[in-house]
């Protein structure tokens, strides 16, 4: 079934699609129909940042930024749903067009620059869906807030959809905000945390509940500068890491016609490098937290590949734009396999 709706809308420009295919899906939810494309994902259940996951396969941010359909997808058989990324501020993002199919080699590059409704909203719509489900938030900073300033957007965030949060995620590595990668590094790093560390001890308090904190990291990183995150995650008793978010490597698209388009890359091209990351990741962590991988996971194989090389959960984004729900069943069977 997916692959005739895929077939119509792929014959649309990529963001024209995502937009109607949204509001679609939650049409398909309301009306039952949405059994016709829903695999049944067997239950796996699992413990990671003190939550328990039905299943490890995960629906990463970027494909509903405002929660406005976390019903319909968590009716697909996601393990759990990550929303945002999510800015203090509405904010429309980069000029369009924005986002770019590269079909033959099954990638997706997009510069959507954190276009969003505002934390607000999107807290407004988590508060009136029927989603009981494990739910991520993914927050950033404004395109207009001074890096050196980042911090005081994230702690806004923070204290904001704490109370909603399953667990939340820091967006460090998005190539499409100026200057956002460079928090990754050195002191900038350093002191970012110890923040979101404080912050989170004050909320727990306040509100009587931990809610796990994971930062989000790019896949354009040598195995020294792993390392060195590696080090001050652990430094800081940081909670989960993710990895990864889209790269700015081109070698492997010199074929298509897109291959100057400015922006991050996802899709095929990606699934080594983020295994790259991930397994040097999980041999500086030594197990101190846990590890969410993402990025390139287009088969079941890929998936089992991402926990092969370390990670205790995977998320899924452009791999489910090219397969649709069946690579979640896919991912899940695939994962259980390589761990009997």
């Amino acid at each position: 079934m997916y692959s005739l709706i895929k077939k119509a809308l792929f014959c649309l420009p990529a963001e024209a699609s995502h937009n109607i295919t949204l509001p679609l899906l939650d049409i398909s939810h309301r009306t039952g129909m949405i059994a016709l494309v829903r695999a049944e994902v067997p239950a796996a259940p699992l413990t990671v940042m003190g939550i328990e996951f039905p299943n490890p396969v995960g629906l990463a941010a970027g494909l509903d930024k405002n929660a406005d359909h976390i019903d319909a997808l968590g009716a697909l058989g996601f393990g759990f749903i990550e929303v945002g990324t999510l800015t203090p501020r509405p904010q429309p993002g980069n000029p369009k067009p924005r986002m770019f199919r590269l079909k033959a080699q099954r990638a997706i590059i997009n510069r959507m620059g954190f276009n969003n409704k505002g934390i607000d909203h999107a807290l407004a719509q988590i508060a009136k869906s029927s989603f009981k489900g494990v739910l991520g938030i993914n927050i950033g900073k404004n395109f207009d807030t001074p890096v050196e300033r980042a911090a005081d957007d994230y702690l806004l965030c923070m204290r904001k959809c704490y109370a909603a949060a399953s667990y939340i995620v820091v967006n460090l590595s998005s190539p499409n905000t100026p200057g956002l990668r460079t928090l990754q590094f050195g002191d900038e790093l350093r002191h970012l945390l110890v923040l979101l560390k404080s912050e989170q001890a004050t909320l727990a308090a306040l509100h009587e509940k931990k809610v796990p904190l994971a930062v989000k990291i790019a896949p354009d990183l040598s195995d020294a500068e792993i390392g060195l995150i590696a080090a001050a995650l652990i430094d800081n008793e940081i909670d989960a890491v993710i990895a990864t978010n889209t790269t700015l490597e081109r070698a492997a698209v010199q074929d298509s016609p897109y291959k100057d388009e400015a922006g991050g890359l996802s899709g095929a091209p990606l699934t080594d490098k983020s295994a790259h990351v991930i397994a040097v990741l999980s041999e500086a962590l030594q197990g101190r937290l846990p590890i969410i991988g993402v990025g390139g996971i287009m088969s079941g194989a890929d998936a089992a590949a991402k926990i092969a090389a370390g990670a205790s959960l995977v998320q899924i984004y452009s791999g489910f734009i090219y397969r649709g729900p069946e690579l979640i069943r896919e991912a899940a069977l695939a994962i259980a396999a390589g761990k009997a």
